[in-house]
This record gives C-alpha cells, structure tokens and sequence, in this order.
C-alpha cells in the first residue's frame, strides 16, 4: 500500500480517537488497532503522538477552510455572487462539514485548543483563515449597500469575530442536538446575523435605553 493512502488510514484513526477520547486519554496502542496497522509503523510515519496530533490538525484546519471557501452554490448564476449568497453558502458549507465530520471538528473545536502550544496556534490560524473571509463578505455588503464602505474597519472586524464565535458554538450544540441540520443551522444564524447587519448598513442602531 503506498505510503500515503497508509499515512491517511493512521490519520483517520488518530482524528476518531482523539475526537471522541481526548487527546491525553488516547493511546497509540489503540490508533495503531483501529488503523490496522502495528504501533511501530505508526511512530515510523508519524514519529510521535504529539506529531500525530499536529498532523490531525493540520489535516481537520485546512479540510474545514477548504470547504467554507470553496462554497459556491451560486457560482452557476450569472454576473457576480452578492455577499449575502456567499456568506449563506460558506455557512451552509460549514455547517455540513462540521456534521459529517464530527471527530474532526472536536478534534479542532475542543481538544486543540485545550492543549497549550503549537496545537492551540495551529487552530487560531485556520479560525483567523475564516474570519478574514467572513471580514471581506461584510465589507463587500457594506459596499453594496452604501457604495461605499461605510462601515468602520474596526466594527467589520468585531462583526466578523462575533459570526464565527457564533458559528462555532452553534455547531458544537448541532452536533449535540442531533436533529438540527446543517441547512437549518445555517438560515439561525443569517436570520440573526444578516438583518442586523442590515439595520447597521441602513443607519439603523440599537442604543441603551437611559434608565
């Protein structure tokens, strides 16, 4: 067996297992099983479990990019996507990957970022990876709306952070939940992320009230 369909198969093992264990409960012993492979062969190809580990991330991280930015359900159509269309099919795509995917993205979601450096530097660079894209889309509606951008940088910027933290979390309770699809997940939080973004683009803010 080539070298790396064999290195895919340990990888395959390494993401179930530290998915659904934790990355300090899982053995080697037992991804080497899973694998059908010996534990020798996989300290040969992977040299560590701090490396395999690494090597997971990397694989999930840029699975996981892939897939928002290569989103384009409405490519087919013609002249260009609003942002509005391309942020829906990031969403949407996001949210499919993170439910068939669910060993990956807890492997991502909650045990990289527990497990101090580089592990946790790996997952911050994919999540800043998104929220430049999710940065450009917003800025691009605020452009559409306003013909120019009206937004200030600062406050697309935190918009962006606040829709992916929200995509994160809603994605951990989907998976959870069960019943929640990946289409449905997605139309929460446009319905609760795009119409304020539109109240802001039309000059319409919310302010405390005085007491």
């Amino acid at each position: 067996m080539p070298r790396a369909v064999r290195e895919q198969q340990m990888l395959d093992a390494a993401v179930r297992t530290f998915g659904q264990r934790g990355y300090r409960a899982a053995s080697m012993d037992e991804i080497a099983e899973l694998a059908g492979v010996s534990k020798p062969l996989v300290y040969l190809y992977l040299n560590s479990k701090e490396e395999l580990f690494s090597a997971c991330i990397r694989r999930e991280a840029a699975a996981l990019v892939a897939a928002v930015r290569g989103a384009d359900g409405g490519a087919a159509a013609p002249g260009p996507v609003p942002a509005d269309r391309q942020l829906w099919d990031g969403l949407r795509a996001f949210f499919t990957h993170t439910a068939e995917r669910p060993d990956g993205w807890a492997v991502l979601h909650s045990q990289a970022r527990t497990q101090g450096e580089p592990f946790a530097a790996e997952v911050a660079a994919m999540r800043e990876e998104i929220v430049s894209f999710v940065t450009t889309l917003i800025a691009e509606a605020a452009r559409a709306a306003h013909g120019d951008p009206s937004l200030p940088e600062r406050e697309v910027a935190g918009l962006a952070q606040a829709l992916v933290g929200a995509a994160e979390s809603l994605a951990g309770w989907a998976n959870v939940e069960g019943s929640v699809s990946a289409k449905e997940a997605a139309a929460t939080l446009m319905n609760f992320a795009w119409a304020g973004l539109g109240g802001l683009m039309e000059g319409r803010r919310w302010v405390p009230s005085p007491l």
